[in-house]
């Protein structure tokens, strides 16, 4: 509960996210913190519309969310067996947001 964690994955990239914590739940480790935030701190719009444009193209919404998984450090090495098994790398993306992102 109060050990240490180590990013395991991170990137926009939600199916992969979903596979691996399948992957990792399936091989029985436990302690795996597995979630999601969104890249824009502001919306296209101003920080208070709830509207985005970008939202409203051919395909609907845009995915703009980094997906994370961390681990706890004493399983770090097992679950990138577990990933290396089934041919998956685990990325870490130091900037998910792109270089034009923090223009």
């Amino acid at each position: 509960m109060f050990s240490k964690k180590i990013t395991l994955f991170k990137k926009k990239d939600r199916e992969t996210w979903q596979m691996i914590k399948s992957l990792l739940k399936d091989a029985g480790l436990t302690g795996i913190k597995a979630s999601h935030y969104p890249i824009d701190s502001l919306s296209a719009c101003g920080c208070g519309s709830k509207l985005d444009p970008r939202n409203f193209g051919v395909k609907g919404r845009i995915d703009r969310d980094v997906y994370f998984i961390d681990v706890r450090e004493e399983d770090y090495d097992r679950a990138k067996e577990v990933l290396a098994e089934h041919g998956i790398e685990a990325v870490v993306d130091s900037d998910p947001r792109g270089k034009l992102g923090s223009l």
